[in-house]
C-alpha cells in the first residue's frame, strides 16, 4: 500500500491538472489557422487542403474539368484543368474550308491538352489540375497545380507574351515548377516524361502537304511526314519514332499552314517522340493521316524533396514566313522549304513586299496581281538570258539541212555523226547547251515558287478574278463528280501554244514528240495544285509567247563561219573520246576472233 506522502503528491498533482484545464483558453472555430511556409508549387503539405491541390491526398476524378481563355488579338486559347494545358486555339482570322462561318481551331479533337505530361509514348496524363484563381491574373496569367501519378508535384503558369514581341498572337509562356514529394521513398529521372505537343491533321481533304512532326536539334531541321507511319513500296511502316540530342532547341507538329511549338528558353539534352494516327474529313469520310507528339524534359533525376523549373514558349499559330524570320532563332525554319529554301525566301520576300505596295492603293486583289508583277519582275530580269538562249537556237535551227546530210552520210555511225555536228557548232560559234539555259533556269525558281506557295499562308482566304482562294484549285463546277479548274487549263493552252512558237532545232522526232508532250504533263501536275501556283505558271507562258513574238520581228542572226575555226569544245572532244572507244572496242572485237579461229596443227619434226 501506499504511504500518506504518496497520496498527498498524487491529489496534489491531479489538483493542479483539472484548474488547468478549467482555466486554458478554449479555441475559436470561426479563427483562421495560422500560416505556414508554402513549397514551391504554393500549397501547404498539410493532409486536410482541398482535393485536387498538390498534395498526399489522391485527385478526386469526378471533378469537372475547368476552362479558363487567354485571348491576343488572333487567337483564342481554351486552357483546361484536365492536364494543365492549352486544350484548343482558335484562330480568329483563318476561316474555316469546311465551314467559313467557322475558324480553324488548332488540337481541335485531340483528347489532351498541349502541354499535359506523359510518362511515356501516348501514356498522356488525364489527371483534373486545381485551376489556382487566386494566382492567376484573369486573361492575362492561368496557374494550374495537380499531382502526377509518379508522385511529383507539378505547377503549370501559363502567361500571354508581351506586345511588342514578334508573333506575341500566337504565344504563350509555360512555366512548369516540379517537385519530388518529401515524402517520396525513390528519385524520379524528369527525362522519361515529356510535354505533349498536341496533333496535327490536314484541315481539308484537298491539302496535299502531309502533316507531319519535326524538330531543330544541334542546328539541324527534320521533318518526318505522317505518311512514315502507314508505310510504302519501299518503307515498312512504324508504330513509333523516337530522336533524342543534345542541344535540343524546338519540336513541334504541323499542318500544311499552321503549327504547334515547344520551344524551351534555354537549350538542353531533350527528345521527340511521334505517332500517328487515321481520321476521317469531308462529306465522302475520306481517310486521311495525322501525327501526335511529345517533346521530352532534360535529363535531370528529382532525389525526394528537390525541385526544377523551366520556361517554354509555346506557339500555336500559322506558318507566316516574315513573322517567323522575324522571331530569329531558328524559328524560320518551320517553313521546311529544303533544298530550294533560298529561292523560296527571295520568292517569298519580292510577294509580300510588293503586296504592301500594291494594298496600299486597293486591297482588292492584291495578292493576285502580287503574283502577277511578281512573275514579270523575275521574267524581265531573264530578259537577256532569254534573248541570247533564242539567239542560239535560231542558228542551231539554220544548221539543221547539215545536220540531215551528216546522218544521210554515216546512218550506222552515230558516234561519227555526234563528232561532226560538233564540228559544226565549232566552226560557227554556236553552244548547243545555250539554248537549254532559260528552262534550266526556270527549274530552281518554278520549284522555289512551288514550294514557298505550298506554305503561303499569306494567300489563305485571298480571291482573285473568278478564284475564291489563292491557296487552293480554282474549281467552279464539277462535272461527274471531276472538279473542273479554269486556270490550269489556260495554263496548258498556253503552254502549247509557247512551244508551238518555239524554232524547230532538232530532227529527232522522239524529242519533238517529248517537247510537245511537255504542256500536258505540267497541265496534269498542277491541275490541283494552289491556283496561284497556276497563275503564276500562266503569267509566265504568256510573257514568253509576247518575248517569242517579238524576238521573231528582229533581224534573223547570220551564220557566219568563225574565223580560223577555233580549238575543239569540250563537247566535241566528248564525242571524239566516244569514237575512239568505239573503234578500240570494234578493234578488240576483231582480235578475239582472230584468236577464236582455229590454227593448223605442226607436223612432228623428223631428223634429217
Amino acid at each position: 500500500m501506499y504511504d500518506r506522502k504518496t497520496w498527498i503528491v498524487v491529489i496534489a498533482c491531479s489538483l493542479l491538472l483539472a484548474v488547468n484545464i478549467y482555466f486554458a483558453p478554449k479555441p475559436d472555430p470561426k479563427a483562421v489557422p495560422p500560416a505556414v511556409e508554402s513549397t514551391v508549387d504554393g500549397t501547404e503539405p498539410a493532409p486536410e487542403e482541398e482535393p485536387g491541390v498538390m498534395t498526399e491526398l489522391p485527385i478526386v476524378p469526378e471533378v469537372e474539368a475547368t476552362s479558363v481563355t487567354l485571348e491576343t488579338p488572333d487567337a483564342i486559347f481554351t486552357l483546361t484543368s484536365r492536364g494543365g494545358g492549352v486544350k484548343t486555339t482558335e484562330l480568329k482570322h483563318q476561316k474555316s474550308i469546311v465551314n467559313p462561318e467557322a475558324h480553324v481551331i488548332l488540337n481541335e479533337g485531340a483528347d489532351s491538352a498541349v502541354g499535359a505530361l506523359s510518362d511515356g509514348p501516348d501514356r498522356i496524363e488525364t489527371i483534373n489540375y486545381v485551376y489556382r484563381e487566386n494566382d492567376s491574373v484573369p486573361g492575362e496569367t492561368a496557374v494550374f497545380l495537380g499531382k502526377h501519378p509518379s508522385g511529383l508535384i507539378v505547377k503549370k503558369t501559363w502567361s500571354k507574351v508581351p506586345v511588342d514581341e514578334e508573333g506575341s498572337s500566337y504565344l504563350l509562356e509555360l512555366q512548369l515548377d516540379v517537385e519530388n514529394s518529401r515524402e517520396a521513398t525513390s528519385r524520379v529521372p524528369l527525362e522519361q516524361f515529356s510535354l505533349f505537343l498536341g496533333r496535327a491533321k490536314p484541315l481539308h481533304t484537298r491539302e496535299l502537304t502531309p502533316s507531319g512532326f519535326f524538330w531543330l536539334a544541334d542546328g539541324s531541321f527534320h521533318f518526318e511526314k505522317a505518311t512514315e507511319f502507314k508505310g510504302g513500296m519501299f518503307s515498312k511502316a512504324k508504330s513509333l519514332i523516337l530522336e533524342s540530342a543534345e542541344q535540343m532547341q524546338y519540336a513541334g507538329v504541323s499542318s500544311q499552314l499552321f503549327a504547334t511549338v515547344i520551344r524551351p528558353t534555354e537549350v538542353t539534352t531533350g527528345g521527340v517522340w511521334s505517332k500517328g494516327f487515321e481520321t476521317k474529313l469531308g462529306k465522302d469520310d475520306k481517310q486521311v493521316l495525322g501525327v501526335r507528339a511529345g517533346y521530352t524534359l532534360p535529363t535531370v533525376t528529382l532525389n525526394p524533396g528537390d525541385r526544377q523549373s523551366y520556361t517554354y514558349k509555346v506557339f500555336m499559330g500559322p506558318k507566316d514566313n516574315r513573322m517567323l524570320r522575324r522571331m530569329g532563332d531558328g524559328w524560320g525554319e518551320i517553313m521546311n522549304y529544303g533544298w530550294f529554301s533560298i529561292f523560296s525566301r527571295f520568292m517569298n520576300f519580292l510577294l509580300v513586299h510588293i503586296h504592301d505596295l500594291i494594298s496600299k492603293i486597293s486591297d482588292k486583289w492584291s495578292w493576285g496581281w502580287a503574283i502577277i508583277i511578281v512573275t514579270l519582275v523575275v521574267r524581265a530580269a531573264m530578259w537577256p538570258l532569254y534573248a541570247r538562249s533564242n539567239r542560239t537556237m535560231k542558228r542551231m535551227a539554220k544548221l539543221k539541212p547539215e545536220m540531215d546530210k551528216l546522218k544521210e552520210q554515216y546512218p550506222d555511225d552515230p558516234a561519227k555523226v555526234q563528232q561532226e555536228v560538233m564540228g559544226l557548232y565549232r566552226k560557227f560559234g554556236i553552244n548547243p547547251v545555250g539554248g537549254c539555259l532559260p528552262m534550266l533556269a526556270q527549274i530552281p525558281i518554278f520549284f522555289g515558287f512551288y514550294r514557298m506557295l505550298q506554305y503561303a499562308v499569306e494567300l489563305r482566304g485571298q480571291g482573285f478574278l473568278w478564284v475564291d482562294d489563292l491557296s487552293m484549285p480554282d474549281t467552279v463546277a464539277h462535272i461527274m463528280g471531276y472538279p473542273l479548274n479554269i486556270l490550269p487549263i489556260v495554263m496548258g493552252l498556253s503552254s502549247f501554244a509557247q512551244m508551238q512558237m518555239m524554232p524547230n532545232t532538232s530532227g529527232d522526232k522522239t524529242q519533238q514528240t517529248i517537247m510537245k508532250l511537255m504542256p500536258l504533263m505540267f497541265f496534269f501536275f498542277c491541275y490541283n495544285f494552289a491556283s496561284a501556283l497556276a497563275l503564276y505558271w500562266t503569267t509566265s507562258n504568256i510573257f514568253s509567247i509576247f518575248q517569242t513574238w517579238l524576238t521573231a520581228r528582229m533581224p534573223e542572226p547570220e551564220l557566219k563561219a568563225k574565223p580560223g575555226g577555233g580549238g575543239k569544245s569540250f563537247m566535241e572532244k566528248m564525242a571524239a573520246a566516244a569514237e575512239q572507244q568505239q573503234k578500240m572496242k570494234k578493234a578488240r572485237g576483231r582480235v578475239v576472233e582472230e584468236d577464236k579461229t582455229p590454227k593448223k596443227k605442226r607436223g612432228p619434226r623428223t631428223g634429217g
